[in-house]
């Protein structure tokens, strides 16, 4: 940064934190343009401050990233249709011949589709808790005092979140009930049958679109499902495939361009999160199936 001079024996510090400071942002909120603003407002507040009050300069910067970051969550919830400017991971696209996800070492492999998927489903308060502790080893009691919440109230945050991640450490098996799922919900797009959309997504469901100008996220099973209505009929071919050891489907114009690549996440019966790449770019740089 231009505004930070490397003769400060407080910015050196700082300078040496940088990484691990970025890391704890973007683990926290999944966007680098959005780790380095925060990195980025660490300082600011860090210029202010009477360094000598400071007794850990290392835990005070991830405390103020950590406060810094609640609150980029919060207002994302708050406003869940802003666009983010990290796109999703890479994704590994298989035809779906019925095989288990563990049959194949590519795919038992990636599994960051579904845990992004997991991640970005738990509330501001569990995230930061899971992370801050169980990747960062930040003490509970430090995280709490970031959440404004006791010792004990901040353990059962990271414990509910833990819960949720652990479920995506391994691929599970693409099962007849989860194809039965996607394919209902399918069918209801192509009818505009919303009653049947609100069926098969989760209430809380979460659908995260890979556009050319950045990933833009809708929660809720109404407003999924009104979107799946408006957009239904735009593919000429469709074939089912794995993304990342999920069930997907891959969508092809007339003329045989891909338009997009969709992922689904099912649990208990219902969809809980939708994932779609329809970036032209990133589409033309994935190795797709034929159509069928």
């Amino acid at each position: 940064m231009s505004d930070i001079s490397p003769a400060d024996p407080v910015a050196e510090v700082f300078e040496a934190q940088r990484d691990r400071l970025h890391a704890v942002a973007h683990r926290l909120l999944g966007s680098h343009a959005d780790a380095d603003d925060v990195v980025q407002e660490a300082w600011l507040r860090l210029s202010r401050q009477d360094s000598e009050t400071i007794h850990n300069l290392a835990g005070w910067l991830t405390t103020v990233v950590g406060r810094i970051s609640l609150d980029v969550l919060r207002a994302r919830q708050a406003h869940p249709e802003a666009p983010y400017d990290d796109r999703l991971p890479e994704l590994v696209v298989t035809v779906d011949d019925g095989l288990a996800p563990e049959d194949d070492v590519a795919l038992a492999d990636s599994v960051g589709l579904a845990l992004l998927v997991v991640l970005e489903s738990l509330g501001p308060s569990e995230r930061l808790a899971f992370v801050l502790h169980d990747l960062f080893a930040v003490p509970f009691d430090e995280i709490g005092r970031i959440l404004g919440r006791s010792t004990d109230a901040t353990k059962m945050l990271a414990s509910r979140a833990r819960r949720k991640v652990r479920a995506t450490e391994r691929p599970t098996a693409v099962g007849r009930e989860q194809r039965e799922v996607v394919q209902a919900f399918l069918a209801a797009a192509r009818r505009g049958d919303f009653e049947g959309l609100l069926r098969v997504l989760d209430p809380d469901v979460r659908l995260t679109v890979d556009t050319p100008g950045g990933a833009v996220v809708t929660l809720g099973a109404t407003e999924v499902a009104a979107g799946a209505r408006l957009s239904a009929g735009a593919a000429v071919r469709g074939r089912a495939v794995l993304v990342d050891g999920l069930p997907g489907l891959v969508a092809w114009r007339e003329d045989g361009t891909p338009l997009s690549v969709t992922a689904f996440t099912v649990a208990d019966g219902r969809i809980t999160g939708i994932a779609i790449v329809v970036d032209p770019a990133r589409l033309a740089a994935m190795d797709l199936p034929d159509p069928e």
